[in-house]
C-alpha cells in the first residue's frame, strides 16, 4: 500500500494522474472542471446525448458553470467527455457521480449506480481507486458495489481500492464554492480512504476523514435528513401558526436575534431538488431492515408532500375573501417555477406540483419565471409571459412561488389585484392585498 500511495503522490505531483468522472450532471460535471483546472487530465462519461452535444457545442448547461468557464477548460485540453465507459482504461481514479431516485415514494433505486459499476469492473486499470458520491443509504458501498467488482476477479486493496464521499454540491451558493467544502470520505479500508484523501486534496481545501464507507454514506443523509425535518417543523408551525392568526415569519424573525440554540428555516410551498424530498427516505428504507421504524422522517416527509395542496387550498380561501371567487374559472400567476431561487433547475420544484392542482380544480393557469422560458413536461405545455403592468392586472391572483432576484416586485404589488406570497417576498407589509403563506 504504502508503494501505491507513493506512487499516487508522484503521478499528482507530476500532473501525470488521471480521473474518470462517471456522470456529468450537477455533481460531476463541477467536479470535472475543479480537477482539469489544475491541470489534471479528465475524462468525462455520459451518456444523456443532449449533455454531451451542449459539451461538444462548448455550452454550458449547469447554472453554476458559465459558458465561458467551459469553453476555458474544454481549450485547455484538460476535459474531454465521452459516452464510452473503455475510455476510463488509464484513470487512476473513477469518480462516480450518477443519479439515485426513489422507485414510489420510499423504495431505493440504485439501479444508476449498479450500472455504472458494472462498467467500471469491465474497464478500470490495475490499483485504481473507485469513489462513489451517489447519495445513497448506509451499506450500499461495502454490499452492494463491492461483490461486483469481487464477482469478477478483483480482489479489494490488491487489484483497486473503493471509497464512498458523500456530495455537498449547493447549486447557487456563491459563499461556498465546491472547493471551499469540505469532504468526508470513507473508505472501505483505511488504505482506501487515505488514497481518495490525497485525490480530493488537488482540489479542495479541506478533507475529512471517517471510519467506514457506512459512516460517510449516514453522514450525507443526517445532514439532508436534519433539514427535511426542521424545513417539516417549520411548515407545520406555519399552518398552526395560520389558525391561530400569528404571523409565522414575525416569530421566526424574532427568535433568530437569539445568539445560540437556535437555527432558523422558512416555511414554503414545498421542498424540490435531487436531495432533500429523497435522501431522507433512503434512511428510512435501510432503517426498516433493521426493524427500526424512523417516525421523524416519515412524518416530515408526509407534512411537506402536503404543502403543494395547502398552498392551493389557501389561494382558495383568500380568492373568495378578498374577491368572492372561486377559484374555478379564476385567474392565477405563478410567478417562479424552479424548486430554488435564482436556480435554473426543475427538478421536484413544488411550484410544479401546485400548477397542476391549480389546473385540476379548474383554475386558468399562466406563469412568469425570469431563467425558464417554457414548461414543456407531463400535462404541462406553458410559455412563460411577459411580466409588465397591463399582463398582471389581469390575473385575479398573483402567486409568487419562487422569490427569484430577476423579478420586478415593486411593480407586481403595485398592479397586482391580489398577491398570495409564499417566500415573504413583501414582509408583512400591503396586508390589504398580500397574503402569506
Amino acid at each position: 500500500m504504502n508503494k501505491t500511495l507513493s506512487d499516487l503522490n508522484k503521478r499528482i505531483k507530476n500532473k501525470q494522474v488521471k480521473i474518470a468522472v462517471i456522470g456529468l450532471g450537477y455533481v460531476g460535471f463541477p467536479l470535472a472542471l475543479e480537477f482539469a483546472k489544475k491541470h489534471i487530465n479528465v475524462i468525462g462519461i455520459e451518456i444523456d446525448r443532449d449533455r454531451l452535444n451542449s459539451i461538444a457545442k462548448r455550452r454550458s448547461y449547469i447554472s453554476d458553470i458559465s459558458t465561458k468557464e467551459l469553453r476555458g477548460v474544454l481549450a485547455s485540453g484538460y476535459l474531454k467527455a465521452s459516452s464510452d465507459f473503455a475510455d476510463i482504461h488509464q484513470a487512476d481514479a473513477v469518480l462516480i457521480c450518477v443519479p439515485t431516485p426513489l422507485k414510489g415514494k420510499y423504495l431505493p433505486d440504485i439501479s444508476f449506480i449498479k450500472n455504472a459499476v458494472n462498467q467500471v469492473a469491465r474497464h478500470i486499470k490495475a490499483k485504481a481507486l473507485i469513489i462513489l458520491e451517489s447519495t445513497t443509504y448506509p451499506g450500499t458501498t461495502e454490499e452492494e458495489i463491492l461483490p461486483i467488482f469481487e464477482k469478477t476477479g478483483l480482489k479489494h486493496s490488491k487489484d483497486f481500492f473503493l471509497c464512498f464521499s458523500p456530495e455537498r454540491i449547493d447549486p447557487g451558493n456563491q459563499e461556498f464554492p465546491i472547493q471551499k467544502i469540505p469532504k468526508v470520505m470513507g473508505g472501505i479500508t483505511p488504505e482506501a480512504t487515505e488514497l481518495a484523501m490525497v485525490v480530493y486534496r488537488i482540489i479542495l481545501e479541506k478533507v475529512v476523514p471517517v471510519s467506514s464507507s457506512r459512516a460517510a454514506e449516514t453522514v450525507k443523509l443526517l445532514e439532508n435528513t436534519f433539514r427535511l425535518i426542521n424545513i417539516g417543523l417549520i411548515d407545520e408551525l406555519s399552518m398552526m401558526a395560520h389558525k391561530m392568526k400569528i404571523d409565522i415569519w414575525e416569530v421566526i424573525d424574532a427568535a433568530s436575534t437569539k445568539p445560540f440554540g437556535f437555527m432558523p428555516f422558512y416555511p414554503g410551498p414545498g421542498v424540490g431538488g435531487h436531495c432533500i424530498p429523497k435522501d431522507p427516505l433512503y434512511l428510512h428504507w435501510k432503517a426498516k431492515s433493521f426493524g427500526f421504524h424512523s417516525r421523524f422522517i416519515q412524518l416530515a416527509s408526509n407534512v411537506i408532500s402536503y404543502m403543494p395542496e395547502y398552498v392551493v387550498k389557501r389561494i382558495e380561501e383568500v380568492l373568495r375573501m378578498h374577491s368572492a371567487k372561486r377559484l374555478k374559472g379564476s385567474k392565477i400567476l405563478v410567478v417562479g417555477v424552479t424548486y430554488k431561487k435564482d436556480i435554473k433547475d426543475l427538478r421536484k420544484s413544488p411550484s410544479i406540483d401546485v400548477i397542476n392542482s391549480l389546473k385540476k380544480q379548474g383554475a386558468k393557469i399562466s406563469y412568469f419565471d425570469p431563467i425558464i422560458p417554457f414548461l414543456k413536461m407531463k400535462d404541462l405545455n406553458l410559455k412563460s409571459i411577459k411580466l409588465n403592468r397591463k399582463t398582471i392586472c389581469e390575473y385575479d391572483c398573483v402567486l409568487i412561488a419562487t422569490d427569484h432576484s430577476g423579478v420586478n416586485y415593486p411593480m407586481v404589488l403595485e398592479n397586482a389585484k391580489l398577491i398570495f406570497d409564499t417566500r415573504n417576498v413583501f414582509k408583512g407589509k400591503h396586508q390589504e392585498k398580500v397574503e402569506r403563506l
